[in-house]
């Protein structure tokens, strides 16, 4: 009889690509992606956990009871495989404190996840797979199969920074790169099964070098592919932006008007505590050369608040950074100890309420900006991809070049639909689009 699995991912992008290409590996050995809105009601049910929110681990066992306690009541347990970066970090100890768990499977193992399926419907227990190689994954696991009209795509995986907050180097490992042929031939199989945009993946994406070939370079083969409308790409860390990946914003039409470039801290102090390998004149001369190339472009960032040993001054330094920015969007959370990191042994953390007071004020100033910058697009015509149905009859959902959510109606609209649209309103989290040309259909 046919199994069935689901999976439910948290966390990252590069997790939700992850569970991409486990669902194409299972479906290639006969399996069929079903269990209902939970999964629960699956053969198998998958875990693709996430390491870098806060107390990821406890989330993963509280998760695991629960669901523990639907398959008593439902009288069906499924199978409990937990892959991705938790995995990797809590190994066999995760079925030592949750029994109900069947595999651990780390995130540069789970092109096995097939065979070790197999191996315990045969009858073998507590399997666990942690091997970290260097992206032999890629080469074993099945062509890409229609998944939207925009796709990611893993360039590189693994980070050497060591930034002092970061269990990254020690889940994914050192920085690799998948070679400059492979990924132009998954950006083609992208491409034939429907995807319009295709947004390039990696821990530290800009990192990604091939011989003599670097970012910049990718970036303009993979635009070369006849059916590529759209190029994104994330996560990038500063101390890899070269000149190529500067210029490809004015020389490279696909590439959206749109850069997330963490920066954590506006506190030169705290930027060195943290390991990051940059201080603030280094960042903002990035950011001015960046738009010295591309005058629209949309900025998004990464701050942590309350690393320890932060001062109120350092945190003010913060403040006055993203005054100076002025960013589109911005990710921002409180300090979180992540168990073998450097930081998590200081001794001057920060008290949970100055954390969150100083966050509460850092999301404020984002959230203006965020708006302000949503409202200065009002009167612009861009094209928008359509990505999914919104709420109101004949609504639709589409992204503008500057990653903002655009609302549209027309009931004649389709996913995948690359449209004209004047924006006419904002709002914090989403803007309003006048239809006034279907530019290309999907």
């Amino acid at each position: 009889m046919t199994r069935s699995f689901a999976i439910k991912s948290f966390g990252c992008q590069m997790n939700v690509y992850d569970a991409e290409r486990m669902s194409e590996a299972l479906q290639a050995e006969g399996m069929t992606e079903s269990g209902g809105e939970s999964g629960e009601a699956a053969d198998v049910l998958i875990l693709n956990t996430c390491h870098i929110r806060e107390k990821a681990a406890e989330k993963l066992y509280h998760e695991i009871g629960r669901i523990s306690a639907r398959a008593r009541e439902a009288g069906h347990k499924p199978v409990i495989a937990v892959t991705g970066c938790v995995a990797q970090a809590e190994g066999a100890e995760i079925i030592r404190r949750a029994g109900a768990v069947d595999l651990v499977v780390g995130p540069q193992a789970y092109h096995r996840l097939p065979r070790l399926l197999a191996e315990q419907a045969a009858g073998a227990k507590a399997l666990v797979d942690l091997d970290m190689p260097a992206l032999p994954k890629f080469d074993t696991l099945p062509a890409r199969r229609r998944r939207g009209p925009s796709a990611f795509l893993t360039v590189q995986e693994g980070c050497d920074k060591f930034c002092a907050f970061c269990v990254v180097p020690y889940t994914r490992g050192a920085e690799a790169s998948r070679g400059l042929d492979a990924i132009v031939e998954e950006a083609r199989q992208l491409v034939d099964g429907g995807a319009r945009e295709i947004t390039l993946l990696g821990q530290n994406v800009n990192a990604w070098a091939d011989g003599n070939k670097g970012f910049g370079q990718l970036v303009e083969a993979i635009a070369a592919l006849p059916g590529v409308e759209r190029i994104r790409y994330t996560t990038s860390h500063p101390r890899d932006v070269t000149e190529a990946m500067i210029r490809a914003h004015a020389d490279i039409p696909q590439l959206m008007p749109y850069l997330h470039l963490p920066v954590q801290s506006g506190s030169d102090r705290v930027l060195a505590a943290m390991n990051r390998k940059h201080d603030r004149a280094f960042y903002f001369g990035l950011i001015d050369r960046f738009r010295a190339m591309r005058p629209d472009l949309a900025i998004t960032s990464d701050f942590i608040v309350g690393f320890p040993g932060e001062t109120e001054e350092d945190f003010a330094d913060t403040l006055s950074l993203v005054e100076q920015v002025g960013y589109a969007q911005a990710f921002s959370f409180k300090y979180s100890p992540r168990l073998g990191t450097p930081a998590a042994e200081r001794d001057d953390q920060i008290d949970e309420d100055v954390k969150s007071e100083r966050l509460h004020r850092l999301q404020a100033l984002l959230q203006e900006q965020s708006l302000a910058f949503n409202r200065r697009s009002v009167g612009q015509s861009c094209d928008i991809l359509i990505e999914r149905r919104g709420r109101q009859p004949g609504q639709w959902i589409g992204k503008s070049p500057w990653l903002q959510s655009v609302v549209v109606t027309d009931p004649t609209l389709s996913v995948g639909d690359l449209v004209r649209a004047e924006l006419v309103s904002a709002g914090p989290n989403s803007l309003e689009g006048r239809l006034l040309t279907m530019k290309t259909a999907a």
